[in-house]
């Protein structure tokens, strides 16, 4: 593992306390592509660093209010996007809808979250945080606990 952590284990399921590959996999250091419709129907395809909390089913990623994707994403709230990593043939894949949070307490969540998984981000007083309610898992990394994806 380069950076971030593993310590997430899956709790109130067989095998409590044995780390879950899957949560393992979306801990390490690991750049990630966030895939979202524009209004014309293409994909507008970026990398990203994005962070998933398990209890709340919640992927996050922080970025400038003023991007393309937040922009896009603001004036379509609910739009389906995917974020996924690859890592040799090992890949996974969340889906869900997607809504800009300007909140401050919101971004400063997904802020420590992103800092426990990559590095300190930088300041930037326009920074939103994209929240995606995971509702799909693909790939060949996937949850062995009931509890940590739909």
């Amino acid at each position: 593992m380069v950076g971030g952590r593993v310590s997430e284990v899956v709790s109130g399921v067989e095998g409590a306390g044995v780390e879950d590959p899957f949560l393992v996999f979306w801990s390490e250091y690991r750049l990630c592509m966030l895939a979202s419709p524009r209004p014309d129907g293409s994909i507008h395809q970026v990398p990203v660093g994005v962070t998933y909390d398990p209890e709340r089913r919640l992927a996050r990623v922080i970025c400038s209010g003023a991007s393309y994707k937040a922009r896009n994403l603001a004036a379509h709230p609910g739009a389906r996007v995917s974020v996924s990593q690859v890592e040799g043939a090992r890949w996974s894949t969340l889906e869900g809808r997607a809504r800009v949070v300007r909140d401050r307490g919101a971004v400063a969540e997904a802020e420590r979250r992103y800092e426990e998984r990559y590095r300190r981000p930088r300041e930037n007083p326009e920074r939103v945080v994209i929240e995606i309610a995971v509702e799909r898992v693909l790939g060949t990394v996937r949850p062995e606990g009931s509890g940590a994806v739909p």
